[in-house]
């Protein structure tokens, strides 16, 4: 009962996940750059502050208690992922929501998975519901997560195929009538970069599980065990993005926006807050999923991609973002998608057998 609560927890978080782009469609007038930076504040600091002060009573004494080290890493590894999340954006921008996400969260799946037991290899540091990639090689649960993450390497390609079949089929105008800034390449770089980089969200609460221990001790409920975890990985994200979008301010001269009468303030700033808070509860439901999904608990980062996926393409599909293209590239693009949720199930698949044969 406690792993199909995880699951259904993780499907909450990524229908928040591939939800939460939405409302910047209703921000009028404003720069990309503003928009992102007014509803991160709510991302990256009012959400996870408020919810920690009604959940985690002292929330800030205990991130206090730990190690030095335990908050350098957990806050490095957000600001590692901000970057990630900044570049995720852009992958949005310049691909819509179907083809950004398939690409960007097909490589966070893989490198979520991967990169952690490749972590304990070098280390030699294994904490409970981890492993290493030498033991992956070794076991047969491991020979399926590792086939996993080939066939999700395998349904990226089958998306960027489509991008490409997409760009050649349909002229520039019909191309931007839903996505305004379509750019395959550079859509693709970004959402390569941002994939790779925003695997290291699920590395930040690895990083502070001392935390989520310490928070336990106070007595909390233990759905509640990874908020001040999310503290200090979304200040780290606050970093990173905070520092570029006032960059761009700057440099665009679009730091007018905020105060800028002639567009409609007040809406700009309620889109760019439900935004963002829909982009914080993502992480909010993750940590509630992940605390139940038992001793092998990476397997919810597939979980939570692969159901981000599913939302933010059937999103797509609404807002009509592969309009007027060919029967054969709406085949490709659903199979690359169809490969990615594939992959997620293998590695679910290969995380039970683990968990039930020890092998």
């Amino acid at each position: 009962m406690g792993v199909l609560l995880g699951v259904f927890l993780h499907f909450i978080g990524g229908f928040a996940s591939g939800s939460f782009y939405i409302p910047y469609k209703k921000v009028k007038g404003w720069s990309w750059e503003s928009y992102w930076l007014a509803g991160g504040i709510f991302s990256w600091v009012v959400a996870p502050v408020l919810a920690c002060y009604i959940l985690v009573p002292g929330f800030w004494q205990i991130i206090g208690s730990v190690s030095n080290a335990t908050i350098f890493w957990t806050y490095f590894m957000g600001l590692l992922w901000g970057i990630g999340g900044l570049t995720f954006g852009l992958s949005m921008r310049y691909l819509g929501m179907s083809l950004g996400m398939a690409i960007a969260l097909g490589y966070c799946a893989a490198f979520g998975t991967l990169i952690p037991p490749i972590f304990n290899d070098i280390t030699g540091n294994v904490g409970e519901g981890e492993t290493t990639f030498s033991a992956l090689l070794a076991t047969t649960s491991g020979n399926i997560i590792l086939l996993g993450v080939a066939v999700c390497l395998m349904g990226i390609a089958l998306c960027g195929k489509a991008g490409m079949m997409k760009e050649k089929e349909l002229p520039e105008n019909e191309k931007k009538a839903t996505i305004k800034e379509f750019n395959l390449k550079k859509g693709i770089l970004v959402a390569t970069f941002s994939g790779i980089l925003s695997a290291c969200f699920s590395f930040g609460l690895t990083a502070g599980k001392p935390i989520a221990a310490a928070a336990l001790q106070t007595g909390i409920n233990s759905l509640w065990q990874n908020n001040a975890s999310l503290v200090v990985i979304l200040l780290g994200g606050l970093t990173t993005n905070f520092i570029w979008c006032v960059i761009l301010n700057l440099k665009n001269k679009s730091y007018v926006d905020y105060t800028n009468g002639k567009t409609p303030l007040a809406k700009n700033y309620l889109f760019a807050a439900l935004a963002g808070t829909t982009w914080y509860l993502q992480f909010f439901f993750y940590g509630m999923g992940s605390s139940k999904m038992g001793k092998y608990d990476f397997s919810s980062w597939t979980f939570h991609m692969a159901f981000i996926i599913i939302v933010s393409n059937l999103w797509g599909l609404y807002f009509k973002e592969w309009k007027g293209c060919s029967k054969k590239t709406l085949q490709m693009i659903f199979t690359g998608i169809a490969v990615v949720i594939l992959s997620t199930v293998i590695v679910g698949f290969a995380n039970y057998l683990a968990a039930v044969n020890n092998n």
